[in-house]
């Protein structure tokens, strides 16, 4: 709050602060920064065409709306971000529980103080932050959380009869008006809690005891719920999801590129430990695990896999090649492919499995995942490439054996040993003469993975490369047939 900013009632009526309501406020802000061209949600990455547009719609309708989606689609961070479209502050009856308006204030303690101090009432000014009121929804939740009770302890301390107003003790719902109320997975709700939703999306106003006390709120609702819970655990009465004015679904990334972004800017990867580097063609292998573990028909693709998954595990393998260069003594820090089996608790954490992964097991699908994500990246970025001087090495009986914990410069000195590989990386792209070994080290990897992805090759728990196992049905011919996904 400035100095210049009103303080009194009369100050306030003197300055010519006009009210509106939450709806009328967000509306009008979000009109102005759709004039300004301006971003609607910073930071929120892949909803630029599908979700933003119909969030921005039920704004301008002045609608309620919920987020549908799977675990894992940002939508409590979208819920969050609507604090964006609320004025920086807004005046209010100083001390007041409901954040009364000083020239209509709705509790009877706000009232009374109008009428004995007029324009000598003192105003406090509220910020945004402070007008988001979020609750999680769960099975214990009751009305007196949401809505309020009266208080015996408040009756005796102020001589008042239970019946009066000023024995309330206000839940989050009041304690939201002229702001933001949150409800994150709604269908755990309880039904009989649910219904006590009703009058405020619709008249805009809540009972509480049954008392005549009648509080017309002036708040803006939001929901989120998983589609999943929506039919399964829980589901949303039939009356209250008539009375929500929007049903917006959310998604996960379309494409790998919005993924790989999404992951990068989540991610946290800038340390204060060695400088980390992570190849891009290395952060496109982390994004495609989740892309192949959302269509393996071995996960259960109404749990979902949450993007968190290629988040944390960018984490992950950032951490093993940290913690590599820590104990090495070397400079930076590069992850490599290998890193991404140290991380498979990473994967197996976050995948639902159906009856047919519980039998092969999620350890055994999240290394078929890694190979089939090294095997993907690598079609796309060098797709054609000649590999059969690299499968004769090992077809001849040759074998590499690669440490977790060796440096990138031994491991690059091992790749000399297989003919053409370090000059399929440099000619493809994958890591150019002028690329440290790092990078060089993690794209020789990348095109070993891929062949173990095509049993070409075999690759053992312990990092070693070597004659592939089973033949290979389509015989020689490079990135065209086997699917190890099925």
């Amino acid at each position: 709050m400035t100095d210049a900013q009103p303080r009194t009632l009369g100050a306030l009526r003197t300055s010519g602060w006009t009210p509106r309501s939450v709806r009328d406020e967000m509306r009008q802000n979000l009109i102005r920064r759709l004039g300004e061209g301006a971003p609607l949600f910073p930071g929120i990455l892949g909803y630029e065409d599908t979700v933003v547009p119909q969030i921005a719609n039920a704004i301008l309708a002045r609608q309620d709306f919920i987020l549908l989606g799977l675990r894992g689609q940002a939508k409590s961070r979208i819920l969050r971000g609507l604090r964006d479209f609320l004025d920086p502050e807004i005046p209010v009856l100083e001390g007041s529980e409901v954040n009364d308006d000083p020239f209509s204030p709705i509790s009877k303690e706000g009232r009374q103080r109008v009428n004995d101090e007029g324009d000598d009432a003192p105003i406090a000014w509220l910020p945004r932050e402070a007008r988001y009121v979020e609750k999680l929804a769960t099975p214990d939740v009751t009305i007196a959380d949401l809505i309020g009770d009266l208080d015996p302890i408040k009756a005796a301390r102020g001589g008042h009869l239970l019946s009066d107003e000023l024995t309330l003790h206000y839940g989050l719902l009041p304690r939201a008006n002229r702001g933001i109320f949150g409800i994150n997975e709604l269908p755990d709700l309880a039904g009989k809690i649910q219904v006590g939703l009703f009058n405020i999306l619709q008249e805009g106003d809540v009972q509480i005891k049954g008392f005549p006390v009648r509080l017309p709120l002036d708040v803006f609702m939001v929901f989120t719920a998983n589609p999943e819970d929506y039919t399964a655990r829980g589901k949303i009465i039939t009356p209250l999801k008539d009375r929500i004015g929007s049903e917006i679904r959310t998604h996960y990334p379309e494409g790998v590129e919005t993924g790989v972004q999404i992951t990068r800017s989540e991610a946290w990867v800038d340390r204060d430990g060695p400088p980390v580097s992570v190849p891009d063609f290395l952060a496109e292998v982390v994004e495609r695990i989740a892309f192949l573990a959302r269509r393996d028909k071995r996960i259960d693709a109404r749990s979902g896999v949450s993007q968190r998954m290629p988040i944390t595990l960018l984490e992950g393998i950032v951490s093993n090649a940290e913690r590599r260069a820590i104990r090495l003594g070397e400079e930076g820090a590069t992850p490599r492919v290998g890193d991404l089996y140290t991380a498979l608790p990473m994967i197996t954490g976050k995948i639902e499995l159906e009856y047919e992964g519980e039998l092969q097991g999620a350890e055994a699908i999240a290394r078929e995942l890694i190979a089939g994500a090294a095997r993907d990246t690598f079609e796309t970025r060098a797709g054609g490439a000649e590999l059969d001087p690299i499968i004769r090495y090992f077809e001849e009986g040759g074998a590499l054996q690669l440490s977790g914990d060796a440096s990138a410069g031994a491991c690059v000195k091992g790749f000399r040993v297989i003919p053409g590989l370090l000059e399929l990386v440099e000619s493809t792209g994958l890591a150019t003469p002028e690329a440290g070994e790092g990078t060089r080290a993690a794209a020789c990897e990348l095109v070993l993975e891929a062949l173990v992805a095509e049993k070409r090759i075999s690759r053992a728990d312990g990092g070693s490369y070597g004659r592939a196992r089973h033949e290979n049905p389509k015989g020689k011919g490079g990135f065209e047939g086997f699917d190890p996904f099925g």
